[in-house]
């Protein structure tokens, strides 16, 4: 059985996970109007990730008698003033998942709930990748540049980032 603090924590970082995949989601709108194909189908497949995130909370709830709320979402931005602009939106709310996962290890600890502990050894390592993934993305936007023609390559760049993603993924399911 799980305590109503972790329970109320959880339910806190479902919360969390919706927006974060509604956020990319909004995100992927703003890449398809822009014509920015591979960054649309790379947001649309971390929109993705991130309500599979949210669906493991939820079931884990579930397993340790908790109880899963469907959080309300506030409306994420849709406006970007440019795709190194979105991806530094991307790299910042990472940081933040990644600061609440802290939060919630630390208050594992404090209610010495080695069960929640040890859930959260996934999260853990998934946000390291993240923070790693968009700081790469980064680097490679400042690197290529601003621009139209830049902004074919960095296109470019992310969508070979995403089918490199998909094909690990496709390996480690027939694994």
């Amino acid at each position: 059985m799980i305590s109503k603090k972790i329970e109320s924590a959880l339910n806190e970082q479902i919360a969390l996970e919706a927006y974060a995949s509604f956020l990319y989601l909004a995100m992927a709108s703003w890449c398809n109007r822009e014509g920015l194909d591979g960054c649309a189908s790379f947001m649309h497949r971390q929109s993705d990730e991130e309500r599979a995130h949210m669906l493991r909370i939820y079931t884990y709830l579930a397993e340790t008698d908790g109880f899963a709320l469907t959080p309300a979402i506030a409306q994420p931005p849709h406006e970007y003033d440019s795709v190194q602009a979105m991806f530094e939106k991307v790299y910042a709310h990472e940081q933040k998942v990644t600061q609440s996962i802290n939060d919630l290890l630390s208050l594992s600890y404090a209610e010495n709930d080695h069960s929640t502990l040890n859930f959260l050894q996934w999260y853990v390592e998934e946000q390291r990748e993240e923070e790693a993934l968009m700081r790469n993305i980064l680097n490679k936007i400042r690197l290529i540049g601003s621009g139209g023609q830049s902004l074919y390559y960095i296109d470019k760049e992310v969508d070979k980032l995403n089918k490199t993603a998909i094909a690990q993924e496709s390996t480690e399911e027939e694994n």
